[in-house]
């Protein structure tokens, strides 16, 4: 009776909507729900009519499995208002290809994606991944790109052969309500990646990923993260930062009301040690609460895989301007505070206020170096700024 009724409330939502649009049921232009037909000519045919459309437009995704092998998106289009509703899954193609984007909406302005399920299926990728062989760079699954006013309501991903959804070079983005999912050893599937976008809010979402829940590259500018639930996976992540020169900076970014469960990292700040400058500024992380998380506080401005092309180099990224708030919970590691700030351009204006981190039946411990700043309140372990 519960499921009848919500398919029931789904029906009147989608007809609340849609009444008083052009609608396009992808079924009618001969997609077939069977999960074997590939649904890539009617995809793109019903976004041909309602990008086309000079009025509000709506497409229509009906229950079932589609496969889709590729869908790229393009506008602009001739209205800002076009809504896509998925009530059933779609589908990437079994095994692995050399395409590096799945389904991709570029130059697109007031676009809006209501529920459904995206399945990237990466498992045979990871599987060549994993085991060291020569493999193509893999797809993200949903990418937003050189794109205005877009929101993501409801969506569910799962398996993504690399990120799940990436934002670049867009603003005006939200993301809320999803529900992002894929092994805990899964090789760089980050949940959501903002990049060169700004404006962007990502709440009331669940990501479990093999890498970062959600990772914010060069020129991610106010950026509001809250009531994210991240586990397992890497944290949430400003950077890596500075590997190539001339990046544009980070920048205003909150993220609050945050639970971090079972993570390599909590809230981390990574630049990487070469000398190529930038900067991240403005940053606020409030009400998160970690559980057994191995570097909860981190900023790393020594990052260099495998030791190539960075040893005993410094980082030029300047970091300034970040206040740690209200973080309490459980370390996995004795440090549960890490500063490892570049030697050539310290960090500044560091803040902890109230900070409650433990580490099994021991003393938990705080790590400095190159950085300056303040504290306030009660700051457990004892800071070292």
């Amino acid at each position: 009776m519960a499921q009848f009724m919500a398919f029931l409330l789904t029906i009147l939502f989608i007809c609340s909507f849609t009444s008083a649009m052009a609608a396009y049921n992808i079924a009618d232009f001969g997609a077939k729900p069977d999960g074997r037909t590939d649904s890539a000519k009617p995809f793109l045919s019903a976004w041909a009519a309602a990008c086309g459309s000079s009025q509000p437009s709506a497409i229509i995704v009906p229950a079932g499995r589609f496969l889709l092998s590729q869908a790229l998106f393009q506008g602009p289009c001739k209205n800002s208002n076009i809504r896509i509703f998925i009530s059933g899954t779609i589908v990437a193609p079994s095994g692995y290809g050399s395409n590096t984007v799945w389904i991709s909406f570029n130059y697109v302005q007031g676009l809006s994606i209501f529920g459904g399920t995206l399945d990237g299926q990466g498992q045979s990728f990871w599987a060549c991944k994993m085991a060291g062989r020569s493999c193509p760079n893999g797809a993200t699954s949903l990418t937003i790109a050189e794109s205005k006013n877009i929101l993501i309501s409801g969506l569910t991903l799962l398996n993504s052969e690399v990120f799940h959804i990436s934002i670049f070079g867009s603003s005006g983005v939200t993301v809320r309500g999803a529900k992002i999912t894929a092994p805990g050893d899964s090789p760089n599937t980050d949940g959501i990646h903002i990049q060169k976008s700004s404006f962007v809010t990502v709440s009331g979402s669940s990501i479990k990923t093999g890498d970062d829940c959600i990772s914010m590259g060069e020129g991610a500018t106010d950026v509001w993260i809250e009531k994210i639930s991240c586990g397992p996976g890497h944290g949430i992540s400003i950077g890596s930062l500075g590997d190539t020169p001339q990046e544009d900076g980070v920048q205003n970014v909150t993220v609050k009301s945050v639970v971090l469960a079972g993570t390599q990292n909590g809230l981390r700040i990574k630049t990487w040690g070469k000398p190529n400058t930038g900067f991240v500024k403005g940053i606020r992380f409030e009400h998160a609460i970690m559980q057994n998380v191995q570097n909860p506080i981190v900023i790393d401005q020594n990052y260099c895989p495998g030791n190539k092309n960075c040893p005993g180099q410094s980082s030029g990224i300047k970091i300034s301007q970040v206040m740690y708030s209200d973080i309490h919970g459980s370390s996995a590691t004795q440090a549960a505070v890490k500063f490892d700030c570049s030697s050539s351009n310290p960090c500044s204006g560091i803040g902890l206020q109230n900070i409650n981190l433990s580490y099994l039946d021991k003393q938990a411990q705080s790590y400095c170096r190159n950085v300056q700043g303040s504290t306030s309140g009660f700051v457990i372990p004892p800071s070292c700024l």
